[in-house]
């Protein structure tokens, strides 16, 4: 497309790049891009994008904005609690850039949406933060002929590179098997450095403009590694796999397949039962036989109290520790944490490995609220 006058002077810092000039961002300005995801990684890369001009940006993402999220999913506001990501989103970015033409969707990737909705897009930004889906946008990618640029966060550690380049490797080349559901915890389980979001975005969000004007060299073979806590950057050579099953010389995946059911998760999850304070402290009292499991840290029960009897396992920990929980498999526990957030978590791990779990409603608040009811 033709730049206008204000488009030069908008983009006057990378017109005077010979790497770009009026030519890339023409490029930029005609490019068609899709994110997958629209937390953590997507905040920060969507927001660059953005500002860079690209023409169309596609932001998909099924979940509503929780205050859990605005410790690093910069896109959002206060005030915004509880409405849809993807309209938040697009409505910050409209705001940055009247330019780019910003399409939120409020639904969640899937086998039956997926090649649909990449058809309208050049590339796809995987900012997802599962499994299933991770493997959904390499596989959908792959069979489309669109490049996905990748990226992933856990606690301190961030990873980035760019799948499903002609000759490149993919998601699959790297990762042919998905760990067993409940091996590796999530970040809401493990927890996530605030700032290492913004460091890996930033890298996917770079990827797409080299890309889009196709300056530079890319990621595609070479996983890009960082350590935050070293703040040390390493890369890793990454090759196609001749028997990757989607992308190998003779591939047995020739259209999308059902991701969850490939991950090992189950198709509807048990909903987990949960039960309030009250009948908590009437089964307490009447000598029931069940176990308590308190799913916060150790200084929270020091800060504010904890129920008497309960074990302390904290959430991040629960992976590792459930084996503790053997010798009373057979019996009924109840999870809980300060709100009732994290609780649910660490009480999908332990229900994922056969346990009898049960979630304390509003968690240790509604528990002391009601004991001091009991008191007066």
């Amino acid at each position: 497309m033709r730049m206008s006058d204000a488009q030069y002077y908008r983009y006057g810092r990378h017109l005077v790049l010979p790497e770009i000039g009026v030519a890339g961002q023409e490029k930029l300005l005609d490019a068609k891009v899709i994110l997958i995801g629209n937390g953590g990684l997507g905040s920060p890369c969507a927001m660059y994008l953005a500002a860079a001009g690209i023409g169309t940006i596609g932001l998909m993402d099924f979940d509503v904005v929780d205050v859990s999220n605005l410790q690093r999913q910069v896109l959002y506001q206060t005030d915004q609690v509880g409405q849809p990501k993807a309209e938040m989103a697009a409505r910050r970015l409209r705001a940055l850039n009247p330019d780019s033409r910003v399409i939120a969707y409020t639904e969640a990737l899937t086998s039956e949406n997926a090649m649909t909705v990449l058809a309208d897009y050049d590339m796809v930004v995987d900012c997802t933060d599962n499994f299933a889906t991770r493997y959904l946008v390499n596989d959908a990618c792959v069979l489309s002929g669109k490049p996905n640029v990748y990226g992933s966060v856990f606690r301190f550690d961030g990873q980035a590179t760019v799948f499903g380049m002609p000759d490149g490797p993919c998601y699959r080349c790297l990762f042919p098997v998905p760990p067993h559901p409940g091996e590796i915890a999530t970040c809401s389980e493990g927890g996530v450095f605030g700032v290492l979001p913004g460091l890996i975005g930033v890298v996917q969000a770079t990827e797409v403009v080299k890309l889009a004007t196709g300056m530079g060299e890319g990621l595609m073979g070479r996983l890009l590694l960082l350590d935050a806590m070293a703040m040390r950057w390493r890369e890793i050579r990454v090759a196609r796999n001749p028997a990757c099953p989607i992308c190998g010389e003779a591939p047995t995946i020739t259209e999308l397949i059902d991701y969850r059911a490939f991950c090992g998760m189950k198709p509807h999850q048990t909903p987990i039962p949960s039960i309030s304070a009250a009948d908590l402290s009437r089964r307490l009292g009447d000598g029931w036989e069940g176990v308590v499991v308190d799913v916060r840290e150790p200084f929270e029960r020091d800060r504010d109290g904890f129920i008497d009897g309960s074990r302390c396992i904290p959430v991040n920990e629960v992976i590792d520790r459930f084996h503790e929980l053997e010798e009373v498999r057979d019996r009924e526990i109840v999870v809980y944490c300060q709100n009732g957030v994290c609780s649910r978590n660490g009480a999908t791990i332990l229900q994922t490995r056969g346990f009898n779990v049960v979630l304390l409603e509003n968690g240790f608040n509604d528990w002391r609220a009601a004991q001091g009811k009991q008191a007066s």
